[in-house]
Protein backbone atom coordinates (compact mmCIF):
# COMPACT_ATOMS: atom_id res chain seq x y z
CA UNK A 1 0.00 0.00 0.00
CA UNK A 2 2.79 2.42 0.86
CA UNK A 3 4.59 1.71 -2.44
CA UNK A 4 1.34 2.21 -4.33
CA UNK A 5 0.76 5.57 -2.65
CA UNK A 6 4.30 6.71 -3.48
CA UNK A 7 3.92 5.67 -7.12
CA UNK A 8 0.58 7.48 -7.32
CA UNK A 9 2.12 10.68 -5.87
CA UNK A 10 5.05 10.44 -8.30
CA UNK A 11 2.69 10.07 -11.27
CA UNK A 12 0.71 13.11 -10.12
CA UNK A 13 3.92 15.11 -9.77
CA UNK A 14 5.07 14.11 -13.26
CA UNK A 15 1.68 14.91 -14.74
CA UNK A 16 1.75 18.31 -13.05
CA UNK A 17 5.12 19.20 -14.61
CA UNK A 18 4.03 17.68 -17.93
CA UNK A 19 1.05 20.00 -17.91
CA UNK A 20 3.49 22.90 -17.80
CA UNK A 21 5.51 21.51 -20.68
CA UNK A 22 8.46 20.61 -18.43
CA UNK A 23 10.18 17.40 -17.56
CA UNK A 24 10.82 16.61 -13.91
CA UNK A 25 14.54 17.37 -14.30
CA UNK A 26 13.84 20.74 -15.94
CA UNK A 27 11.36 21.61 -13.21
CA UNK A 28 13.83 20.91 -10.40
CA UNK A 29 16.52 22.86 -12.28
CA UNK A 30 14.23 25.86 -12.43
CA UNK A 31 13.45 25.58 -8.74
CA UNK A 32 17.14 25.63 -7.85
CA UNK A 33 17.90 28.53 -10.19
CA UNK A 34 14.90 30.64 -9.16
CA UNK A 35 16.45 32.10 -5.95
CA UNK A 36 19.57 33.27 -7.83
CA UNK A 37 17.44 34.82 -10.56
CA UNK A 38 15.36 36.61 -7.92
CA UNK A 39 18.51 37.94 -6.21
CA UNK A 40 19.90 39.13 -9.56
CA UNK A 41 16.67 40.91 -10.43
CA UNK A 42 16.26 42.46 -6.99
CA UNK A 43 19.84 43.56 -6.32
CA UNK A 44 21.33 44.09 -9.80
CA UNK A 45 18.77 44.45 -12.57
CA UNK A 46 16.27 46.60 -10.69
CA UNK A 47 18.78 49.13 -9.23
CA UNK A 48 20.54 49.50 -12.60
CA UNK A 49 17.27 49.83 -14.47
CA UNK A 50 15.94 52.34 -11.94
CA UNK A 51 19.13 54.40 -12.28
CA UNK A 52 18.71 54.55 -16.05
CA UNK A 53 15.08 55.51 -15.60
CA UNK A 54 16.04 58.40 -13.30
CA UNK A 55 18.65 59.55 -15.85
CA UNK A 56 16.35 59.21 -18.87
CA UNK A 57 15.78 62.92 -19.51
CA UNK A 58 18.07 64.54 -22.16
CA UNK A 59 17.81 67.81 -20.23
CA UNK A 60 19.85 66.28 -17.43
CA UNK A 61 22.80 65.78 -19.76
CA UNK A 62 22.46 69.33 -21.07
CA UNK A 63 22.66 70.63 -17.49
CA UNK A 64 25.54 68.28 -16.75
CA UNK A 65 27.54 69.47 -19.76
CA UNK A 66 26.89 73.09 -18.76
CA UNK A 67 28.34 72.49 -15.30
CA UNK A 68 32.03 73.52 -15.41
CA UNK A 69 32.81 71.02 -12.65
CA UNK A 70 31.74 68.16 -14.96
CA UNK A 71 34.42 68.91 -17.58
CA UNK A 72 37.07 69.18 -14.87
CA UNK A 73 35.82 65.89 -13.44
CA UNK A 74 36.16 64.09 -16.78
CA UNK A 75 39.72 65.38 -17.14
CA UNK A 76 40.54 64.31 -13.59
CA UNK A 77 39.15 60.84 -14.30
CA UNK A 78 41.29 60.43 -17.43
CA UNK A 79 44.39 61.62 -15.60
CA UNK A 80 43.65 59.29 -12.71
CA UNK A 81 43.22 56.30 -15.01
CA UNK A 82 46.22 56.97 -17.25
CA UNK A 83 48.73 57.96 -14.57
CA UNK A 84 47.71 56.06 -11.44
CA UNK A 85 46.87 52.76 -13.12
CA UNK A 86 50.03 52.58 -15.24
CA UNK A 87 52.31 53.58 -12.36
CA UNK A 88 50.59 51.07 -10.07
CA UNK A 89 50.81 48.17 -12.51
CA UNK A 90 54.45 48.93 -13.37
CA UNK A 91 55.33 48.94 -9.68
CA UNK A 92 53.34 45.74 -9.16
CA UNK A 93 55.28 44.04 -11.95
CA UNK A 94 58.60 45.13 -10.45
CA UNK A 95 57.67 44.19 -6.89
CA UNK A 96 56.33 40.81 -7.95
CA UNK A 97 59.85 39.98 -9.07
CA UNK A 98 61.31 41.27 -5.81
CA UNK A 99 59.02 39.13 -3.66
CA UNK A 100 60.08 35.94 -5.47
CA UNK A 101 63.38 36.03 -3.56
CA UNK A 102 63.42 33.32 -0.88
CA UNK A 103 64.91 35.28 2.03
CA UNK A 104 63.33 35.56 5.46
CA UNK A 105 63.39 39.36 5.50
CA UNK A 106 61.65 39.45 2.12
CA UNK A 107 58.82 37.40 3.63
CA UNK A 108 58.58 39.85 6.54
CA UNK A 109 58.43 42.78 4.11
CA UNK A 110 55.73 40.96 2.13
CA UNK A 111 53.51 40.71 5.21
CA UNK A 112 53.96 44.43 5.99
CA UNK A 113 53.42 45.28 2.32
CA UNK A 114 50.01 43.56 2.22
CA UNK A 115 48.68 45.36 5.32
CA UNK A 116 47.42 48.57 3.59
CA UNK A 117 45.28 46.47 1.26
CA UNK A 118 44.04 44.17 4.01
CA UNK A 119 42.96 46.99 6.36
CA UNK A 120 39.58 48.68 5.54
CA UNK A 121 39.75 51.85 3.44
CA UNK A 122 37.99 54.27 5.78
CA UNK A 123 40.45 54.21 8.72
CA UNK A 124 43.55 54.00 6.51
CA UNK A 125 42.68 56.84 4.14
CA UNK A 126 41.28 59.04 6.91
CA UNK A 127 44.50 58.52 8.86
CA UNK A 128 46.43 59.84 5.85
CA UNK A 129 44.08 62.82 5.71
CA UNK A 130 44.72 63.58 9.38
CA UNK A 131 48.47 63.29 8.81
CA UNK A 132 48.21 65.89 6.01
CA UNK A 133 46.33 68.42 8.15
CA UNK A 134 48.21 71.73 7.79
CA UNK A 135 47.76 72.76 11.43
CA UNK A 136 48.21 69.67 13.58
CA UNK A 137 49.12 66.93 11.10
CA UNK A 138 52.21 64.89 11.90
CA UNK A 139 53.82 65.62 8.51
CA UNK A 140 53.73 69.41 8.91
CA UNK A 141 54.83 69.11 12.53
CA UNK A 142 57.84 67.11 11.37
CA UNK A 143 58.63 69.71 8.69
CA UNK A 144 58.40 72.48 11.28
CA UNK A 145 60.68 70.64 13.70
CA UNK A 146 63.31 70.17 10.98
CA UNK A 147 63.13 73.52 9.16
CA UNK A 148 61.32 75.85 11.62
CA UNK A 149 58.93 76.67 8.75
CA UNK A 150 55.29 75.84 8.22
CA UNK A 151 54.55 73.02 5.85
CA UNK A 152 52.29 73.36 2.80
CA UNK A 153 48.52 73.14 2.89
CA UNK A 154 48.55 69.78 1.16
CA UNK A 155 44.90 69.46 0.25
CA UNK A 156 44.25 73.09 -0.64
CA UNK A 157 46.02 72.93 -4.02
CA UNK A 158 43.95 71.05 -6.64
CA UNK A 159 46.92 69.55 -8.52
CA UNK A 160 48.66 68.50 -5.32
CA UNK A 161 45.45 67.12 -3.81
CA UNK A 162 44.70 65.03 -6.91
CA UNK A 163 48.28 63.76 -6.95
CA UNK A 164 48.00 62.73 -3.32
CA UNK A 165 44.73 60.97 -4.09
CA UNK A 166 46.46 58.98 -6.82
CA UNK A 167 49.32 58.12 -4.47
CA UNK A 168 46.87 56.92 -1.84
CA UNK A 169 45.08 54.81 -4.45
CA UNK A 170 48.39 53.27 -5.55
CA UNK A 171 49.45 52.63 -1.95
CA UNK A 172 46.11 51.04 -1.07
CA UNK A 173 45.61 48.73 -4.06
CA UNK A 174 49.21 47.99 -5.08
CA UNK A 175 49.54 44.89 -2.81
CA UNK A 176 46.56 43.17 -4.43
CA UNK A 177 47.86 43.45 -7.99
CA UNK A 178 51.38 42.59 -6.85
CA UNK A 179 50.06 39.32 -5.42
CA UNK A 180 48.24 38.53 -8.67
CA UNK A 181 51.38 39.13 -10.76
CA UNK A 182 53.48 37.24 -8.21
CA UNK A 183 51.25 34.21 -8.73
CA UNK A 184 51.78 34.60 -12.47
CA UNK A 185 55.57 34.68 -12.00
CA UNK A 186 55.54 31.60 -9.80
CA UNK A 187 53.66 29.69 -12.52
CA UNK A 188 56.58 30.11 -14.94
CA UNK A 189 58.74 26.93 -14.95
CA UNK A 190 62.05 27.49 -13.19
CA UNK A 191 63.82 25.36 -15.80
CA UNK A 192 63.45 28.18 -18.30
CA UNK A 193 65.40 30.57 -16.08
CA UNK A 194 68.03 27.93 -15.35
CA UNK A 195 68.55 27.25 -19.06
CA UNK A 196 68.76 30.98 -19.77
CA UNK A 197 71.34 31.44 -17.00
CA UNK A 198 73.44 28.61 -18.45
CA UNK A 199 73.33 30.35 -21.82
CA UNK A 200 74.65 33.51 -20.16
CA UNK A 201 71.42 35.56 -20.18
CA UNK A 202 71.33 38.43 -17.71
CA UNK A 203 68.42 39.64 -15.60
CA UNK A 204 67.13 41.96 -18.33
CA UNK A 205 67.23 39.27 -21.02
CA UNK A 206 65.52 36.76 -18.74
CA UNK A 207 62.74 39.28 -18.13
CA UNK A 208 62.46 40.22 -21.80
CA UNK A 209 62.43 36.75 -23.29
CA UNK A 210 60.90 34.62 -20.51
CA UNK A 211 59.01 36.64 -17.88
CA UNK A 212 57.27 39.21 -20.07
CA UNK A 213 56.08 36.82 -22.85
CA UNK A 214 54.69 34.53 -20.14
CA UNK A 215 52.95 37.33 -18.21
CA UNK A 216 51.94 39.86 -20.86
CA UNK A 217 48.36 38.55 -21.14
CA UNK A 218 47.96 38.51 -17.36
CA UNK A 219 49.46 41.99 -17.05
CA UNK A 220 47.15 43.54 -19.67
CA UNK A 221 44.10 41.79 -18.21
CA UNK A 222 44.95 43.05 -14.72
CA UNK A 223 45.44 46.56 -16.10
CA UNK A 224 42.02 46.53 -17.76
CA UNK A 225 40.38 45.15 -14.61
CA UNK A 226 42.11 47.77 -12.49
CA UNK A 227 40.81 50.52 -14.77
CA UNK A 228 37.26 49.17 -14.52
CA UNK A 229 37.49 48.98 -10.73
CA UNK A 230 39.02 52.45 -10.48
CA UNK A 231 36.27 54.14 -12.51
CA UNK A 232 33.81 53.06 -9.82
CA UNK A 233 36.17 53.61 -6.87
CA UNK A 234 35.44 56.79 -4.93
CA UNK A 235 37.26 56.02 -1.67
CA UNK A 236 40.68 57.41 -2.54
CA UNK A 237 39.35 60.80 -3.63
CA UNK A 238 36.26 61.20 -1.48
CA UNK A 239 37.82 60.18 1.83
CA UNK A 240 41.02 62.17 1.26
CA UNK A 241 39.87 65.40 -0.38
CA UNK A 242 36.07 65.18 -0.47
CA UNK A 243 36.34 66.51 -4.04
CA UNK A 244 37.88 69.74 -2.79
CA UNK A 245 39.18 72.31 -2.86
CA UNK A 246 36.27 74.03 -4.63
CA UNK A 247 35.11 70.73 -6.17
CA UNK A 248 38.24 70.62 -8.39
CA UNK A 249 39.43 67.10 -7.56
CA UNK A 250 36.24 65.20 -8.25
CA UNK A 251 36.24 62.08 -10.42
CA UNK A 252 33.12 60.59 -11.97
CA UNK A 253 32.64 58.24 -9.02
CA UNK A 254 32.55 61.13 -6.53
CA UNK A 255 30.68 63.64 -8.68
CA UNK A 256 27.49 61.62 -8.26
CA UNK A 257 27.86 61.87 -4.48
CA UNK A 258 28.20 65.65 -4.78
CA UNK A 259 24.92 65.89 -6.67
CA UNK A 260 23.22 63.58 -4.19
CA UNK A 261 24.30 65.86 -1.35
CA UNK A 262 22.77 68.75 -3.30
CA UNK A 263 19.52 66.73 -3.65
CA UNK A 264 19.94 66.52 -7.43
CA UNK A 265 19.27 62.82 -7.91
CA UNK A 266 18.78 63.05 -11.67
CA UNK A 267 22.16 64.71 -12.22
CA UNK A 268 23.77 62.16 -9.90
CA UNK A 269 22.44 59.28 -11.98
CA UNK A 270 23.34 61.06 -15.23
CA UNK A 271 26.94 61.53 -14.07
CA UNK A 272 27.14 57.80 -13.33
CA UNK A 273 25.70 56.93 -16.75
CA UNK A 274 28.38 59.14 -18.32
CA UNK A 275 30.99 56.73 -16.96
CA UNK A 276 29.68 53.94 -19.21
CA UNK A 277 31.60 55.16 -22.31
CA UNK A 278 34.74 54.57 -20.25
CA UNK A 279 33.74 51.21 -18.76
CA UNK A 280 32.14 49.45 -21.74
CA UNK A 281 35.19 49.62 -24.07
CA UNK A 282 37.38 48.34 -21.25
CA UNK A 283 35.00 45.43 -20.64
CA UNK A 284 34.89 44.70 -24.38
CA UNK A 285 38.67 44.62 -24.79
CA UNK A 286 39.08 42.50 -21.66
CA UNK A 287 36.53 39.91 -22.73
CA UNK A 288 38.00 39.85 -26.23
CA UNK A 289 41.46 39.11 -24.85
CA UNK A 290 40.12 36.44 -22.50
CA UNK A 291 38.21 34.76 -25.35
CA UNK A 292 41.50 34.25 -27.20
Amino acid sequence: MAATAIDTAARREKSRWAGLGLSERQAWSLLFVAPYVAIFIGFVLFPVGYSFWLARSPQLYVELAADPIFLRTVINTFVFLVVAINVKMALALFLSGFFTHKRWWVKVLAVLFVLPWAVPSIPTILSVRFMLNPEWGVINQLIFSLTAEDGPNWLNDPALALTLSMLVHIWKSLPFWTLILLAGRLAIPGELYEAASVDGAGAWHRFRYITWPSMSTLYVTCTLLSMIFTVGDFNSVYLLTGGGPADLTHVLATLGIRYLRLDQVGLAMASIVCALPLILPLVYFMMRRLSR
